[in-house]
């Protein structure tokens, strides 16, 4: 049954998530939402009029969360862009209790590429190293799985947001400067790990980057590999004739992990213990805290928790997004509304909103569904 419409007071302050698409960044996310709330009676005290349109704000007002009229918003824990699903968004005073999803249990779902490594560690990347992969099977996958459960130790990704003396891990990766010290590895737990598909090349679609590394970079590269513990044994291992003609095969794991660990990095390490190579291709998280897609497991790996109720559908809001941007073009196109008369009209329909009316647009009312009051 549908949950029944949130009683949080108006303005909206709290949580919600909402299932984040692969190919945006989380911060772009926010920076679209950001508008669209402004505009929207669920973020204003009732009978206060609605903020003044961006072009009317002063310039060092502008993406100011919490004042004049602006709606704070914050993310619980980023998304790399080719990752999709849970993003626990925080809203005005929600956004206070977003550290406690930096550190709880989550599920995530991806699919690793054999035969390749990537800088990136993900098919975003360039590729750095490829190795051989026709002797994998899914019986070797499943036993290789037993040294990644429980607590391990992982060194991050060197594109990763990790900072040394400031400066974010693939600042140094980017422009090829030595790392000042090198990095100890992290201890992550991963409850549990299990092995959901095999799939034969000829079965899928997925294949290797087609970029490669200047010589230069790659050089940079190796320097880099170095100081954190991740390079290969050598550059590069000997194809066998399978593994040249062939497509490699792709496996696609479901964890649950402690806060911290890196899935990018799993996946890289599973390549290696399997004589291999691999990087991720998809990467889908099914569940932060509470919050979970449907068919997600519990913190301990097992039971169902997730259900389609619980996470909005960025759908909804990109609809939102593209009939808020058209109007503002049809605005400008037919000579625009006096303000006077545009404040009127939002004034009449938050009004309308405030009491009992049904003139919630439809974005709205889910985010009143399922919204989490701080």
């Amino acid at each position: 049954m549908p949950k029944a419409p949130s009683t949080a007071p108006l303005p909206l302050s709290g949580l919600f998530a909402l299932a984040k698409p692969s190919g945006p960044t989380s911060m772009s996310i926010l920076d679209r939402l950001k508008p669209l709330f402004r505009q929207s009676a669920l973020f204003r005290a009732p009978g206060a009029p609605p903020p003044p349109p961006p072009n009317k704000r002063p310039k060092w007002k502008k993406n100011r969360g919490g004042k004049n009229g602006e709606v704070k918003v914050g993310q619980g824990g980023t998304l790399d862009p080719l990752a999709d699903g849970v993003l626990v968004i925080g809203v005005n005073g929600g956004t206070k209790q977003l550290s406690r999803f930096l550190e709880c249990t989550k599920e995530y779902v991806t699919t690793g590429l054999l035969g390749c490594a990537t800088d990136s560690y993900d098919s975003e990347g360039a590729r750095v190293r490829t190795a051989p992969w026709a002797h994998v099977t899914r019986e070797q996958v499943e036993k290789a799985l037993d040294q990644f459960r429980g607590e391990i130790e992982q060194l991050p990704p060197v594109y990763s947001a990790i900072r040394i003396d400031g400066k974010r891990l693939h600042e140094y990766a980017r422009s090829g400067t030595a790392l000042p010290r090198p990095i100890d590895p992290r201890k992550c737990t991963i409850t549990s790990i299990e092995l959901l598909e095999f799939t034969p090349g000829g079965s899928h679609s997925y294949r290797w980057p087609t970029r490669t590394l200047s010589s230069d970079d790659a050089a940079a590269m190796r320097k880099v590999e170095e100081l954190t513990g991740t390079a290969a044994p050598a550059a590069d291992q000997s194809l066998s004739e399978a593994d040249v003609e062939g497509v490699p095969p792709v496996f696609k794991l479901r964890m649950t992990v402690s806060g911290g660990t890196y899935v990018r990095s799993v996946v890289h390490d599973l390549g290696r213990a399997l004589g291999s190579a691999a990087h991720v291709v998809t990467l889908t998280r099914t569940r932060q805290a509470e919050f979970a897609l449907p068919g997600a497991r519990g913190a301990d790996g097992a039971g169902i928790v997730g259900d389609e109720e619980g996470v909005v559908k960025w759908e909804l809001f990109q609809r939102a997004l593209d009939e808020m941007e058209k109007g503002e073009v049809e605005e400008a196109v037919g000579g625009g509304k006096t303000e006077e008369k545009a404040e009127e009209k939002a004034e009449e329909k938050a009004g309308a909103k405030e009491d009992g009316g049904e003139d919630w647009k439809e974005w709205e009312k889910e985010l009143l569904r399922v919204f989490k009051a701080a």
